[in-house]
């Protein structure tokens, strides 16, 4: 599966249909998280997905203006709750912090799905069911076959058309070189052949522009036109960052799973990272989990291997004989008194890596 997202330029009367469909599906999937949870706490009664589909033409009895919307919309509206709850129960079963579903309130729902049909695309126009015809960037062709689409409205009001499709995958020609890949906060990446990404920490550059655009957003009263404006001022911000996190993540994934045929990562638990208070900011900024996800799904479709390897102790292990050299992080120079091996720290835990990435793969491969 593989998705193709083009912004979609609305006109006026049909940005006021979009974000009326999305109000009433945000009202659909209230009613429906309600009406669950009430049956369950009132008579014990576990509701299912079909149980819900069924409330539906009852629902359009009692509300007509939810006819303005096009079936499957509604009906993938509930899917989402059914979603929520599965893994809700998931996660009770697994012993984690369980999350049980949330209401949405006003502006917090920001897309629908047209699961199967509803739309079409003629020319450089995407006609959907009871909307309309609206104009699309479509800068690059539409591969394999559709399957859903998903029409999504970005923090700053801009619209998207996001195909799901069901392609072949395009392997690249075979390639024996493998990488180990270290992801750090002074270098965003390294190379076990010594290359390094710089780390350019997008939001520190921009942090004294959004600090100052949140500082003027706190001061604006609620609910007035000019704490709308503020507020745009921070998503815009914020926008910029994403957008450019986002960009160095496909292009450097690009150029790895072009490059080398295997590519180790560090299994990292970010997650329990972000509890150093001190690191956490930066580790953030980094989005060292987009970059591995970017480059894990590019692999897949390339026919390229990625491996991940237990992160204790590659950068403090000799990657020539294997001693262990403990230092703090404030150390950046990997100096083993055994061997006598002096190498830049991160690149002696690529190759660490790149080592315990390679193993894997023959213990897979023997039989």
């Amino acid at each position: 599966m593989k998705t193709f997202k083009y912004r979609l330029r609305p006109s006026k009367s049909q940005r006021t249909k979009l974000i009326r469909t999305l109000e009433l599906c945000r009202w659909v999937y209230n009613e429906t998280l309600a009406t669950r949870k009430n049956a369950w706490e009132q008579g014990k009664k576990f509701l299912s997905l079909y149980d819900t589909y069924k409330l539906l033409p009852m629902w359009k009895q009692e509300h007509p203006e939810l006819k303005d919307v096009y079936a499957q919309i509604l009906q993938s509206v509930q899917d989402r709750v059914d979603l929520g709850f599965k893994a809700f129960f998931r996660r009770v079963k697994a012993g984690e912090k369980p999350g049980y579903p949330r209401f949405r309130g006003y502006d917090r729902y920001d897309s629908f799905t047209f699961k199967q049909s509803g739309f079409k695309i003629f020319q450089s126009r995407l006609v959907l069911s009871k909307i309309g015809s609206i104009k699309i960037i479509l800068h690059r062709p539409i591969q394999g076959r559709i399957k859903t689409l998903t029409i999504r409205r970005d923090a700053v009001g801009h619209w998207y058309a996001c195909f799901a499709c069901e392609v072949e995958a395009e392997p690249l020609a075979f390639n024996q070189q493998a990488i180990g890949i270290d992801m750090g906060l002074e270098s965003f990446a390294t190379l076990s052949n010594g290359a390094k990404v710089e780390n350019p920490r997008f939001f520190r550059r921009d942090e004294k522009e959004l600090t100052k655009a949140q500082r003027k957003l706190s001061k604006a009263a609620k609910g007035t036109r000019e704490r709308m404006k503020r507020r745009r001022t921070v998503q815009h911000i914020n926008q910029r960052i994403a957008n450019r996190r986002r960009d160095l993540a496909h292009k450097l994934s690009h150029d790895l799973v072009e490059s080398y045929g295997m590519l180790a990562f560090e299994k990292l638990n970010s997650k329990n990272m972000l509890q150093n208070h001190c690191l956490a900011k930066s580790i953030s900024d980094a989005a060292w989990n987009q970059l591995i996800r970017y480059t894990t799904y590019k692999a897949e479709n390339a026919g390229r291997v990625v491996v991940f390897v237990n992160p204790r102790n590659t950068s403090q292990k000799c990657s020539r004989c294997g001693t262990l050299v403990e230092k703090s992080l404030a150390v950046r120079i990997h100096a083993c008194s055994v061997c006598g091996l002096i190498m830049d720290r991160d690149e002696n835990a690529a190759n660490n890596i790149l080592r315990l990435g390679l193993e894997s793969i023959d213990n897979v491969l023997e039989p």
